[in-house]
């Protein structure tokens, strides 16, 4: 009996772990009913004796039954009875709740279809527990259908699992591990009731062995709990969210979540090719003018295709904590233009965790737990995605000049070293084309024009979507043979002949502008498009269009203003300023007049001055702050300590009634004959014998049970050798404490201040350096005191336990039973 209620109490505590998934809290009471009936069946089935076999055929007839009356009522026969009405809809229901998970993120909202799938699931896993632990007598083997349920919500959600709701789980399965223990015991014989033996008989040693045994099972099962929460603490993880929402950061000194995808490239292209061009998002700008959206950005080129480093987002870098981090190269002093842009992805979109967005996005306003990426701005969930929500963007775009980008200042070591890696085996001839089709005394801005031209102008490429794709013998083969390919073949080759000649670069995919219909840009699965993205030192990264656009290519694509220089009248160049007209999506020089007052807003919120933003705290700011934390820890004892002596002087000093030394004497249980609270002197004699005693204990001179307190300080004075004053002082203490246990009054106490002191000194000076620091930072007399706190903490269990053990010696004799010793 007492073993079925403990597989039920156990499910239950490890069912609290889903609270994260849920809003709201009808999935609990509905699990907790379904706990409730499967306990109840095993406690019937055991009452009435059943054969094990039929008890989980049983149990499964009263989920059945509970589940039915609590969802199909209507359909059933008298509410509870099942019939094909009821069962149909139940599984109608269950139909439901698997379509609802698949859509909604947790906390997912308290559908009826969802929880029913939760209770159903928390009621298998019930019978399943009853079946290990109570039919079969595994209870240790109970322990994996729990922790099955237990990690459901660690694999759904990204947030770390709670503390509390480990320590619940935790207690749960110890309880039933602790049940069984006793049912096991109990096949000996039933356990005799004594009553405990008084403080002044000393226990048998079978007592004494059996009473070790209890405590130091519950002790290590609390140890084990405590250190389980506690160390994740103060050890660096390996993932980049710790275990319980708390710890030193990740190994490799990027926090943050981090999610892989499926090859962006060949996504790209099967939008491109697919033959229903259907809407994937629609935009409006403050501005009205058309942006690309870039998604990803692909960094490694390995010789055979460009693929994408994994993003790491940290929670700091949540989107809803505030702006973006900086775009990486974007100086102050560059021209931008700021524009809000307001995102809406349609519902037919399925899985889109990373979000189009223009670049440099400067703010994302979308509700889940969206990241970005600090390198390349990129925006991440690893629980949420994006079909059917709205959101909006913030940006300051650069607006560089000509001048500005020739006078690019030199590649910094960490943007080189990640995006100018070629692989060694890259043709010969790949590289003397980039060479060849850009001149010697360019620039790195003139040499990414002349790269540009030669793709959409110069190399008589054509655009077709019938190629083979990205690969090194394909690149080669788009470069100097076929130079027929769409989108993918031209940014990837423009962004390793940009490598080629020293300038960094990058594959960015995404979508063009699309068509503006109506004053809202439609983006449609044909405008998936790929680009490089060039990076120049004072401007950041760039896009490039080296893909022929309009009606002989990638119909919505544009060239960039900032690379169409024209000569004016006085000779110099300038980025073209003629706005471009088309049905495709354009760059239009922005008129700061026509901006919206959202953008004026916006204006003051992201002023010329970079932003502040938080870069996180290195590993090893975090590896010290947890050894603080430690040491801290570790002093504990060190400031109680501090704080009872503080007090004790106190008392020594104004004479009110003190302490006695009953919890304060951990070294002997002489202290506690002390008696208090009958004047200052006795007060004062009391906190000064208590003093002592401790100073004895934590100097490792604990006085002996038997000495009294004239004994005591014979041994000391003989022993140690104290001279004349110190022995003085101890004899003077130690008169005042037999005065005041046997007399009315200890009478004058005398300078004891000055007399306890000397005696410290005298007793500091006779042991080693090494005793007297661990006197002050690790004290034995406030560390026993703490052990003896915990044991009087599991003690009270035991009292509990008797309690109940009362309890029942009581009904059984109402009923005529008799207590029998144990077999």
């Amino acid at each position: 009996m007492r073993l079925t209620a403990a597989a039920g109490v156990a499910t239950g505590a490890v069912a609290t772990a889903l609270y994260p998934l849920f809003s709201g809290g009808a999935w609990f009471w509905s699990s907790l009913g379904v706990i409730l009936v499967v306990t109840g069946t095993g406690l019937l089935a055991g009452r009435y004796t059943l054969p094990n076999r039929l008890v989980p055929p049983l149990q499964l007839l009263a989920v059945l039954i509970f589940l039915t009356a609590a969802f199909a009522r209507e359909q059933a026969w008298g509410v509870l009875v099942p019939t094909v009405s009821s069962v149909r809809a139940l599984g109608g229901l269950l139909a439901t709740g698997f379509t609802d998970i698949q859509r909604y993120a947790a906390p997912v909202p308290p559908n009826p279809g969802i929880v029913l799938l939760t209770c159903g699931g928390v009621g298998l896993i019930a019978i399943v527990v009853d079946l290990l632990a109570v039919r079969m007598r595994r209870a240790a083997l109970a322990g994996l259908p729990l922790l099955t349920l237990f990690t459901v919500p660690a694999a759904v959600i990204a947030d770390p699992i709670n503390w509390l709701a480990f320590i619940i789980a935790a207690a749960g399965y110890l309880g039933l591990l602790a049940a069984d223990g006793r049912e096991r015991i109990s096949h000996w014989g039933r356990a005799v009731l004594v009553r405990r033996a008084p403080s002044f008989v000393a226990p048998r040693p079978s007592d004494a062995e059996a009473g070790t045994l209890r405590m130091s099972g519950k002790r290590i099962g609390f140890a084990a709990v405590a250190l389980a929460v506690l160390v994740p603490a103060f050890l660096p993880a390996l993932e980049p969210d710790p275990l319980f929402g708390f710890g030193v950061g990740n190994g490799r000194g990027r926090g943050g979540n981090s999610i892989s995808v499926s090859n962006p490239m060949v996504s790209m292209r099967g939008l491109l090719s697919l033959p229903a061009n259907s809407t994937v998002l629609s935009y409006t700008s403050s501005d009205g003018l058309s942006r690309y959206l870039r998604t990803y950005a692909l960094d490694v080129f390995d010789g055979e295709q460009w693929t994408m480093s994994d993003p790491h987002g940290r929670p700091e870098d949540r989107t809803s904590e505030g702006p973006l981090p900086a775009p990486p190269g974007l100086a102050p002093a560059t021209p931008v233009t700021r524009a809000t842009t307001t995102i809406a992805v349609s519902e037919d979109v399925r899985g889109m965790s990373f979000l189009p967005l223009p670049y440099p996005a400067g703010r994302v306003d979308i509700e889940g737990d969206w990241r970005s990426d600090r390198d390349t701005l990129m925006v991440f969930s690893t629980r949420d995605t994006a079909e059917g929500m709205t959101y909006r963007v913030t940006t300051a775009e650069p607006n560089p000049t000509t001048e500005a980008l020739r006078a690019a200042g030199s590649t910094p070591a960490s943007v080189g070293e990640r995006y100018l890696r070629l692989p060694p085996d890259l043709p010969r001839e790949v590289r003397a084309l980039a060479r060849r089709v850009t001149k010697d005394d360019a620039n790195s801005y003139e040499k990414a024009v002349q790269l540009q031209e030669f793709f959409t102008k110069e190399g008589g490429f054509t655009y077709s979507l019938a190629t083979r794709g990205h690969t090194g013998s394909a690149l080669a083969d788009f470069l100097l043979r076929s130079r027929t390919g769409y989108c993918e073949q031209f940014a990837a080759s423009m962004a390793v002949l940009a490598r080629v000649l020293g300038i960094p670069a990058r594959v960015a995919i995404g979508y063009t502008g699309g068509t503006n219909v109506s004053g809202v840009w439609q983006v449609r699965a044909h405008d998936s498009h790929a680009w490089p993205e060039l990076y120049f030192e004072g401007t950041g990264w760039l896009r490039f269009e080296p893909t022929p656009a309009g009606s002989a290519g990638q119909g919505t694509a544009s060239v960039p203003v900032y690379t169409r220089p024209q000569v004016t009248t006085d000779g110099s160049e300038r980025p073209d300023s003629t706005p471009e007209t088309g049905s495709g999506g354009t760059d239009t020089p922005r008129d700061p007049s026509a901006r919206s007052r959202d953008d004026r807003t916006l204006q003051r919120d992201l002023t010329g001055v970079p932003v502040a933003v938080d870069e996180g705290v290195p590993v090893a700011v975090w590896i010290g702050l947890g050894l603080l934390a430690v040491l801290l820890v570790a002093l504990v004892p060190a400031v109680l300590r501090w704080e009872l002596r503080a007090r004790r002087r106190r008392s020594l000093s104004s004479g009110p009634s003190g302490v006695p030394g009953g919890p304060s004497a951990p070294a002997s249980a002489g202290a506690a004959e002390v008696r208090a609270g009958r004047g200052a002197p006795e007060g004062a004699v009391s906190a000064a014998w208590a003093e002592l005693d401790d100073a004895l204990c934590d100097y490792g001179m604990g006085r002996l049970p038997s000495e009294s307190p004239r004994a005591l300080a014979g041994r000391l004075t003989g022993q140690h050798g104290f001279d004349a004053d110190e022995a003085a002082a101890l004899t003077r203490i130690a008169t005042l404490v037999e005065r005041m246990m046997f007399a009315r009054t200890p009478g004058e106490t005398g300078p004891l201040r000055e007399d306890l002191r000397l005696v410290r000194r005298a007793l500091a000076a006779r042991v080693t350096r090494g005793r007297r620091i661990r006197a002050v930072l690790l004290p034995p007399s406030t560390l026993l005191r703490i052990r003896r706190a915990g044991g009087r903490l599991l003690e009270a269990t035991e009292r509990l336990e008797g309690a109940r053990l009362r309890l029942t010696a009581r009904l059984d004799g109402l009923t005529g039973g008799r207590l029998t010793g144990r077999v």
